[in-house]
């Protein structure tokens, strides 16, 4: 059984590796970016961890009681995406035995309308209108449970997909991705870089969508596809993080930030750490 202490060491040092690690379109400490910084992030997970790490709590009060405390210290929509992922990870990972993907299957099998409330307004606090259809409005009492309404929304969003699907993307292609750059030698920001890469490469971002429209989020797709089939020719920090930097600074001389990208990569990070915890 993992503490609560090392459920909020691997949720800060997942929040960590991201955010030092060289995202292109994302803040990252390399460079901040779209009115943001590293330091929010930081902070944010820091905020965070208490609450989505308390014992025995049900997932939805954890992610709303997560979003207060950011709410409260840094005052603007930091990590919404990292919360809703982080918490069904962290509540099945508190869960009798080492199998972190069946832990989790059981718990997103289990929420419930409450859980939906609950959520429903962190999401109304953090990014008003951010999920729920014409049927169910995020200001509104939930009509139907939180699995379900992430069902609804799923064609659209990446992360309401990841509670449909058991966290397919995360596991299947964030932590093949993440196995692949540690088996070939890669370190520090490297693996994470990779990890993100694969979730920027092979699905279009949920939150580059919603801001500026599928055909966007699917020329970034592209562009990231081109960048890391570059990236993977060459060696050296100094050339990759020149390419990486100037990606980067393409996608925010735009205003485009693959947010849901870099809360996949939060999610797969934490989804490694609480397994090699549990092992």
């Amino acid at each position: 059984m993992i503490s609560r202490e090392q459920l909020m060491d691997a949720y800060r040092a997942a929040c960590r590796a991201e955010i030092e690690a060289l995202k292109p379109g994302n803040v990252h400490v390399f460079a901040d970016g779209h009115r943001m910084s590293a330091a929010q992030f930081l902070t944010s997970a820091d905020v965070s961890a208490a609450p989505l790490c308390e014992p025995g709590r049900p997932v939805g009060q954890r992610i709303l009681a997560a979003i207060r405390a950011t709410r409260e210290a840094v005052a603007t929509n930091t990590n919404l995406g990292i919360v809703l992922l982080a918490a069904p990870l962290l509540a099945a990972a508190e869960r009798p035995g080492p199998d972190l993907r069946a832990n989790l299957r059981t718990v997103l099998e289990n929420l419930d309308m409450d859980d939906a409330a609950a959520v429903f307004s962190a999401i109304a606090l953090a990014s008003p209108g951010g999920l729920g259809t014409a049927e169910n409005d995020v200001r509104e009492a939930p009509r139907i449970g939180l699995l379900d309404a992430m069902a609804e929304a799923a064609d659209r969003d990446m992360i309401a997909s990841q509670y449909v699907s058991g966290y397919e993307a995360i596991f299947d292609t964030g932590l093949a991705a993440w196995r692949a750059a540690t088996s070939r030698g890669e370190s520090g920001m490297w693996p994470t870089v990779a990890v993100y890469m694969a979730f920027l490469s092979d699905f279009p971002d949920s939150h580059v969508a919603r801001k500026h429209g599928l055909d966007v989020a699917a020329d970034v797709r592209r562009e990231a596809r081109t960048v890391a089939a570059e990236l993977s020719g060459l060696s050296g920090d100094e050339t990759r993080i020149s390419l990486l930097t100037e990606f980067d600074r393409r996608l925010k001389a735009r205003g485009i930030n693959p947010g849901t990208s870099a809360d996949l990569t939060v999610a797969c990070l934490l989804g490694q750490g609480l397994s090699q915890r549990l092992a």
